[in-house]
């Protein structure tokens, strides 16, 4: 996989390199990509190409409510690259005015996925039959029930016809904007955001469901559902803990010019402080960076100082710099992000990092520390946009705990 990365990339930049006349062009307007995963499947999304006022193309990624601009694009003749914001990922390929055809490229993690994209084709998943059944409501879910590795899922959807959107929540965050439709008793979802390719397929009935959840072509895994409209998940504020034998959260980690910081310097001393565990491969934590950069931008209290620690998938230390630098100036992050691990984001490894916690069991993991420095609550995971009310009861809860800290 690593050779095949690495050729992708090489013959990219050969035809960079050569002088020729772009004699075609994409068509504007809607079109549907087809990311090729594991059975066979096909992962659907659809993308919206316009041109700017100076002939520059501008793209739009879209899934259910959501709307990712895309705005890094280089053209070589008539191959292509399309850089999704702040992540990694791309997708590489040759294009006529109405195809493309080429991989999605993350060289951290050494993964190529095939992809075509066609104009004019609006419908993200084709319709056969009428839909026999609403999956509207809650959904107590088990993703790879009956092993060790299974944990739960809340599904929260919304069905107009055969239209179907919402997102599975777990307890380390959401399967964001998903998007899709019942055909007859067939489900099928999927979401693409450049850094993950979900897809979601399930025989239903009116009160389960029993399906194969996909990422990308790299991983699959069963899950099933029942319909339960009083499920919830366990509280994000209890999965997380210091350990015992330890009183304070403690830190040292460079930042992007190399200065360590320390939790211990005079920047965060009697203020209240909020400590992210993120990457900037990880959807959710690129919500709540969002969320974190909103809040400070409309709350300019001295006394909240908010600090990043990455743990980051590139493999050196200089694109792990870079890749921080790249969200930092996309977002408009005013906070310090330090470098606390690069190469992986194995949370075993972070964990070692950050030997004072129980385990790091999610991206992004959130820490609030009082003013006298003790931790009051670590919140596991991310309740992003995609979750509606559920993202609305986070803000409110976050502003209400930090102003009570603030008070102390």
């Amino acid at each position: 996989m690593k050779i095949g990365v690495r050729i992708l990339i090489f013959c990219m930049l050969i035809i960079s390199c050569k002088e020729q006349v772009q004699d075609t062009s994409l068509n504007e307007g809607i079109w549907r990509v087809e990311l090729e995963v594991m059975d066979n499947q096909l992962l659907p999304f659809n993308l919206k190409v316009n041109k700017g006022e100076n002939g520059e193309y501008i793209m739009k990624i879209l899934n259910a409510d959501e709307v990712i601009e895309v705005d890094e694009i280089k053209i070589f003749g008539d191959s292509i690259i399309m850089q999704t914001p702040v992540f990694e990922g791309y997708l590489a390929g040759t294009f006529t005015n109405s195809l493309i055809t080429g991989s999605f490229v993350k060289e951290s993690l050494d993964r190529i996925v095939p992809f075509k994209a066609v104009y004019g084709e609006e419908e993200r998943f084709s319709i056969k039959n009428s839909s026999k059944k609403n999956v509207s409501g809650i959904w107590e879910t088990y993703f790879s029930p009956h092993t060790d590795d299974g944990y739960l899922g809340k599904g929260i959807f919304l069905q107009e016809d055969n239209k179907v959107t919402g997102t599975f929540r777990t307890t380390t965050g959401d399967y964001r904007y998903l998007d899709g439709v019942v055909d007859g008793d067939s489900l099928k979802l999927s979401a693409f955001d450049g850094a993950h390719a979900f897809l979601f397929t399930a025989k239903v009935t009116d009160s389960s469901m029993n399906g194969i959840f996909y990422s990308g072509n790299h991983f699959k895994e069963p899950f099933i559902a029942s319909r339960n409209e009083g499920f919830d998940l366990p509280s994000p504020d209890s999965l997380t803990f210091i350990k015992e034998g330890y009183d304070q959260l403690a830190f040292e980690f460079p930042n992007i010019n190399g200065v360590t910081v320390s939790l211990a310097d005079d920047q965060f001393k009697d203020k209240v402080v909020i400590v992210q565990l993120m990457g900037t491969w990880c959807p959710n934590c690129l919500d709540e960076t969002k969320f974190l950069v909103n809040y400070l931008e409309q709350n300019s209290n001295e006394d909240v100082a908010i600090i990043g620690l990455a743990f980051e998938s590139a493999k050196t230390k200089e694109k792990a710099i870079k890749a921080i630098e790249r969200l930092t100036d996309r977002i408009g992050v005013k906070y310090p992000i330090l470098l606390a691990q690069y190469g992986s984001y194995d949370k075993a490894e972070a964990q070692k990092k950050l030997p004072m916690l129980n385990h790091v069991l999610s991206y992004p993991t959130t820490i609030f520390i009082d003013k006298k420095g003790d931790v009051r609550k670590i919140h596991t995971g991310f309740n992003g946009p995609a979750t509606g009310d559920k993202f609305l009861e986070f803000k409110k809860e976050f502003n209400g705990f930090i102003e009570q800290l603030l008070q102390e």
